[in-house]
């Protein structure tokens, strides 16, 4: 939603994970237009907002995540310009405002807003990017990294100003018209896109007696707990043993790739217990990229506040890759425009290779080919 389709590139049957024949001989029971409201476990029905109920014997929770607002900025229903990017209805919103010369703020630098700020200055917007961190990506990436994925966005114009704070959002005439800030100073701007993160989608789920603590707490085979209940993708936190034994062993991840794989898991495992079987423990590597610009930005593994990164080839300035490492083992590796760089060590983290071995396999990945030894 944030690259090809805001880009005006692709289509929106084209963004599509699963067209309407792959649904069709799956024999499904749609209801769509219709929330879940409540959950009783005791008789295991779920409450629904057109006021009826519908009982199971199984079920996976996977309602996903929302997007944060602030209390007291205005909101895309209020204000003109104002944007979100979650559903594919806030991007075409977007899309429509990209228009070259219009002066876009983006609040917050994470991916979102990032690939976000790189689409419309590649479709001639002028672009502030605004965040309260010492540099963006923190939180996926660390400082370092952060600070050199800036240099990025730097090269290509785009105004990115990090350890600032955001006071509100001012509008005139029902038209947004800057994004005023902790000093004052008030940006100019034609669209904000407000790009804080997101918040599991459980508030549904209170009074149900499942354990809600930033998403759905389950076990390491995603169980909630109650009889016959699982949990998937953006809401749902579980121990994954991969990381074990990391102060973050508990983690949520919000990238497709583990919702799709997470999803798949939870499934199984509800069946397998429905059959008398035992569940498998679901233990992965995260795994995400970002386009930007004419950047691609890979990230497997787990960043860690107290991180040592190595880069291993290239350099910060440009294409690179680097090494995530802590108590001497790996956590993970980043890649920017160096895809070769990367996946080899997705299967060092689930193996929980040490820094060495890292370390050693980095050597052997940016070593020169043996000379062939023929004449010249």
């Amino acid at each position: 939603l944030s690259k090809k389709l805001l880009a005006g590139e692709w289509d929106a049957d084209r963004i599509r994970l699963r067209k309407p024949d792959d649904l069709a001989g799956l024999e499904l029971q749609m209801r769509l237009g219709v929330r879940a409201t409540r959950l009783d476990t005791a008789t295991r029905t779920i409450g629904l907002s057109d006021g009826t109920a519908i009982g199971y014997d199984g079920l996976v929770i996977a309602t996903g995540a929302d997007v944060r607002r602030v209390p007291g900025w205005p909101t895309p229903d209020e204000l003109d310009g104002v944007c979100e990017l979650r559903t594919l209805a806030d991007a075409v919103h977007l899309r429509e405002r990209l228009v070259e010369g219009a002066r876009v703020v983006v609040v917050g630098a994470g991916f979102i807003g990032l690939e976000a700020a790189s689409t419309a200055r590649q479709r001639g917007c002028t672009v502030t990017v605004l965040e309260g961190a010492p540099a963006p990506l923190m939180r996926g990436l660390g400082a370092e990294m952060g600070a050199a994925v800036a240099s990025v966005h730097a090269r290509h114009g785009v105004d990115l100003r990090c350890g600032v704070q955001v006071a509100g959002i001012d509008g005139e005439g029902g038209r947004v018209v800057g994004v005023r800030l902790g000093t004052g100073e008030v940006v100019p701007a034609d669209v904000v896109l407000v790009g804080i993160g997101v918040a599991p989608a459980t508030a549904w789920l209170e009074g149900s007696g499942l354990t809600l603590r930033d998403g759905i707490v389950c076990d390491a085979t995603l169980h909630t707990g109650a009889p016959g209940v699982y949990a998937a993708g953006d809401c749902a936190r579980w121990p994954n043993h991969v990381f074990d034994p990391h102060d973050d062993v508990e983690m949520r991840v919000e990238h497709w790739t583990n919702a799709a794989e997470q999803g798949a898991a939870a499934a199984k495992n509800l069946l397998a217990v429905a059959r008398g079987d035992d569940p498998a423990p679901y233990a992965a590597v995260p795994f995400f990229w970002s386009d930007q610009f004419d950047s691609r930005i890979q990230f497997v593994g787990r960043a860690h506040g107290g991180d040592d990164v190595h880069v291993f080839a290239g350099s910060t300035d440009g294409a690179f890759a680097a090494l995530y490492g802590w108590q001497g083992r790996l956590r993970g590796a980043l890649g920017v425009s160096m895809p070769k760089m990367v996946m080899p060590f997705r299967a060092l983290v689930a193996a929980g290779a040490s820094w060495d071995e890292a370390l050693a396999k980095a050597a052997a990945l940016t070593a020169p080919p043996p000379s062939t030894g023929a004449p010249a």
